[in-house]
């Protein structure tokens, strides 16, 4: 069978980002399938073009990637992110109509503005149309405040609810997202959840060379990595460390990039916290390194309703590599992580609870690797990638026999 991936935040596993599609694109080579993905040579991450990368290249699995043209104007203003966004959605469009012998269209969302060019692209190759919801937008979008005019609000309303409705399949990433795209319209849903391979990370690894790399030898030592956006609350993480400061041996470490790291970092310096270190975002290929260097690891959004119905594929990272996870953010993860016994759960927006988790896990460093090795255990068994690319490799099999 031969899979077309339109994703424009497509990152390979050389890059920093979060690595789910690339992971099971090669899972589906090793069934035997054929993927080609059309991705964006921006970073979504870091809103830059990713090195000196061929616009086609294909990857030691035998997995094709197409570099589509995106206006790199993502962390400019909202407005141009939608740009950004509408011009590899032409872009993708004009390039999957040149690839043939195409057996199915695959797209995802958000951004919401890629799955159109999945959809029609499908029609117009007479192969079925699967839609991955990763992200319920726009209604995070909403949520947050970042989208606030009523007619767009409305059209991209309409625009859910069109893809859900004519998609042949959908998956979802995260069981709070079941009910939200059945109501609007998706039939056919199956939940393909985010997980991680556990091969990947060793939680025996010596960190050493991480920490004494970046001076924090003799610290312990809580890694943040993601995104440094409005969605991620780090004035919070600022906040709690200003209440750690004479904490000597407590060191927090936020690793990755976005629009709001530069206001992180002018805030920091400000206050003088000189128990944070701001690290540019590393490839997933060297995320083991990193989190062998963490004693404890930070998941945390907004205090939203909407965000208790996410999966963030941190945490199961985190908890692959063996590290305890200080968790703020409620809803379906927390129930992952407390039935794991895996780490701490804080209130979302609680700077104080905030501090006296991480001040906690510190002065318990044996309870906190016992948290860590639980983690580890839950991911072998209910949590990993292989187990969730078998699931998904069969559903991919069954759409296409059941369209013919």
């Amino acid at each position: 069978m031969h899979i077309l991936l339109i994703h424009q935040a497509f990152t390979a596993l050389d890059e920093p980002g979060g690595t789910r599609h690339h992971e099971l694109a090669r899972h589906l080579r090793e069934k035997g399938h054929q993927v080609t993905i059309i991705a964006s040579p921006i970073s979504y991450l870091t809103g830059k073009k990713q090195g000196k990368r061929q616009r086609k290249q294909t990857d030691d699995m035998g997995v094709t990637i197409i570099r589509s043209y995106t206006l790199p104007v993502l962390h400019r203003s909202f407005v141009w992110r939608i740009v950004s966004f509408l011009s590899f959605m032409v872009s993708s469009f004009i390039n999957g109509l040149f690839i043939h012998n195409v057996d199915l269209v695959w797209g995802t969302t958000p951004p919401i503005f890629q799955a159109p060019t999945a959809w029609l692209l499908a029609r117009l190759k007479g192969c079925p149309f699967l839609l991955e919801v990763r992200d319920l937008w726009p209604a995070f979008a909403i949520a947050v405040g970042v989208l606030k005019n009523k007619t767009l609000i409305r059209l991209s309303r309409w625009l859910e609810r069109f893809l859900y409705k004519h998609a042949d399949q959908v998956i979802v990433n995260s069981p709070g997202f079941m009910d939200h795209v059945k109501t609007r319209g998706a039939k056919n849903v199956t939940l393909i959840p985010n997980g991680a391979d556990p091969e990947m990370f060793d939680p025996l690894a010596d960190g050493m060379a991480f920490k004494n790399k970046h001076g924090l030898t003799g610290q312990f030592v809580v890694v943040y990595a993601g995104a440094h956006g409005l969605s991620n609350d780090l004035g919070i993480v600022l906040e709690a460390a200003e209440l750690l400061q004479k904490k000597d041996r407590i060191r927090l470490v936020l690793i990755g990039s976005g629009k709001d790291k530069p206001h992180l970092q002018a805030l920091t310096h400000k206050r003088q916290l000189e128990n944070i270190l701001f690290l540019p975002p590393v490839p997933k290929s060297e995320m083991a390194q990193v989190l062998a260097g963490a004693d404890a690891c930070l998941a945390i959004l907004k205090p939203i309703e909407l965000y208790k119905t996410t999966y963030p594929n941190k945490v199961f990272d985190y908890m692959a590599a063996g590290r305890p996870v200080i968790l703020a953010i409620d809803g379906v993860i927390r129930q992952v992580v407390e039935a794991a016994q895996a780490g701490v759960y804080v209130p979302p927006g609680q700077p104080a609870a905030l501090a006296q988790a991480i001040e906690l896990l510190a002065r318990h460093p044996e309870k906190s690797r016992e948290m860590g090795q639980h983690g580890r255990n839950m991911v072998e068994r209910r949590y990993a990638r292989i187990i969730f690319a078998e699931e998904f490799s069969t559903l991919l099999e069954t759409i296409w026999s059941r369209n013919g």
